[in-house]
């Protein structure tokens, strides 16, 4: 297996300087997602979780094809709280290999981009 070094894209700044990201997962389909969906944004890991159901993943794991369904999550946040976030993740997640996938926000409502920099503050 080859490793790719991260590359690191700058995205949209807030005033205060905050980089704002959204972070998607999956989740069980039958699983407790608002739960995990509250505890982020109690400890302003992120501003707004949103779960969409169903979805339907088809993947490789453990050498076999696989093919569930699933919510998708999307985690509006900053790129400051993603290392908290992984971490977080790893208790919470039902998965062994959680899926966490980060994106920049290359544009967006700057009062918008403001509140998830606000709600995010001290995590």
């Amino acid at each position: 297996m080859t490793l790719h070094r991260s590359v690191h894209y700058r995205g949209e700044m807030t005033e205060d300087g905050s980089e704002a990201v959204v972070a998607w997962t999956t989740w069980p389909a039958g699983g407790d997602v608002r739960g995990f969906a509250r505890v982020l944004v109690e400890e302003r890991l992120a501003a707004c979780v949103t779960a969409h159901l169903p979805v339907r993943s088809v993947y490789r794991w453990q050498g076999a094809i696989e093919e569930d369904q699933e919510q998708l999550v999307m985690i509006k946040t900053t790129r400051d709280c993603i290392a908290a976030l992984r971490d977080r993740m790893g208790k919470l997640h039902p998965a062994e290999v959680p899926e966490l996938v980060v994106v920049p926000v290359v544009d967006g409502n700057p009062a918008y981009l403001a509140w998830v920099a606000e709600s995010t503050r001290d995590a």
